[in-house]
């Protein structure tokens, strides 16, 4: 019979441990491998025809063609996406339910008195791009500069009203911060979304300011249905350069930007998170993306899941106070 050291027994008592401890993940590791095989959802939290939506349907549409898999985008509006959020985050975590989000889900609990998730559980994937805000008023409004329009609303205390779509969006929350840095009052008009109801409003002059992505506005500040006053990042936009930033303007030191980022339940298997993140890195570098991202006034720009955990974590730190200051419910 032959004979073995004690070292060779220790040795092959260790390999075999180590082949056992990867037999949990390799379910999976296969399963992330083979995913997806049937039909994904990507749920936005506002109406069809507005800027999240088209965003979700540019991605939608790249990730069926690389995956050979449907992807198919659900529309749930409402609370400031809110509804949206909630969904995602009482999926099944397999995989196949992500959401498209405009905000840090940090920002629900500050913003709901009871939610029935937990807004730190959902799983980060990628970041798709970034974007700045832009305020246009009524194209026969009397203000046609931004310093005249905070002339105007600091003359008119309370009766000044803008638009933005929604509680907690990250368009009401940069109204609410320009209000305190510009040292001016206006009335938020929540809608559900502004492709539709707000802009018409704002048209029509019953409303007399809309907070909203550039991208979305921008065709009808250039065509002269509203008037275009300022941009909210630090720096002209390149979409957009004709337009002054809220620093030019007299608001010193306003610079604000925001992203769209991509969420999943928060127990989804790391593999599959993985795969997705991957995905969405060779999507975004691809010209076709950015080609079709820019004229909504978005850079495009992934990350890796940690980044965009950090990006959220910065946000919620930075809006979680303007709630508080502002009282802002969005139930």
């Amino acid at each position: 019979m032959k004979k073995y050291s004690r070292r060779h027994v220790l040795r092959h008592v260790l390999r075999l441990s180590a082949g056992a401890a990867m037999l949990p993940a390799l379910p999976s590791l296969v399963l992330a491998q083979a995913y997806p095989t049937r039909i994904v959802k990507l749920v936005v939290g506002f109406p069809p025809g507005g800027g999240a939506d088209a965003v979700s349907r540019i991605i939608a549409s790249r990730l069926s063609e690389m995956w050979g898999q449907q992807v198919v985008v659900e529309n749930k509006p409402g609370a400031g996406s809110n509804l949206a959020l909630d969904n995602v985050a009482n999926a099944a975590p397999d995989g196949y339910t992500i959401i498209m989000s405009v905000r840090a889900p940090g920002l629900s609990r500050f913003l709901f008195s009871s939610l029935s998730y937990d807004p730190d559980s959902f799983a980060p994937v990628s970041r798709i791009g970034t974007y700045t805000h832009m305020l246009v008023a009524p194209k026969d409004h009397p203000a046609k500069t931004m310093a005249e329009f905070i002339a105007h609303a600091k003359a008119n205390p309370g009766k000044v009203t803008f638009a933005s779509p929604g509680v907690g969006t990250p368009s009401h929350l940069t109204a609410e911060l320009l209000k305190t840095r510009g040292g001016f009052e206006m009335t938020h008009v929540p809608y559900r979304g502004v492709a539709a109801g707000a802009m018409s409003d704002l048209i029509a002059g019953r409303i007399d300011a809309m907070i909203n992505t550039t991208g979305s506005l921008l065709q009808s500040a250039r065509g002269g249905q509203v008037r275009g006053l300022a941009v909210t990042a630090g720096q002209r936009s390149a979409l957009a350069p004709e337009f002054p930033t809220m620093a030019e303007s007299g608001v010193a030191g306003f610079d604000i930007s925001s992203w769209y980022g991509l969420f999943m339940p928060g127990k989804t298997p790391p593999e599959i998170v993985r795969k997705i993140n991957a995905d969405m890195v060779t999507m975004l570098a691809e010209e076709q993306a950015k080609t079709r991202l820019a004229p909504l006034g978005i850079v495009a720009a992934s990350s890796t899941p940690e980044q965009l955990a950090t990006e959220a974590k910065a946000e919620t730190e930075l809006w979680g106070p303007v709630i508080k200051a502002a009282n802002i419910k969005g139930d």
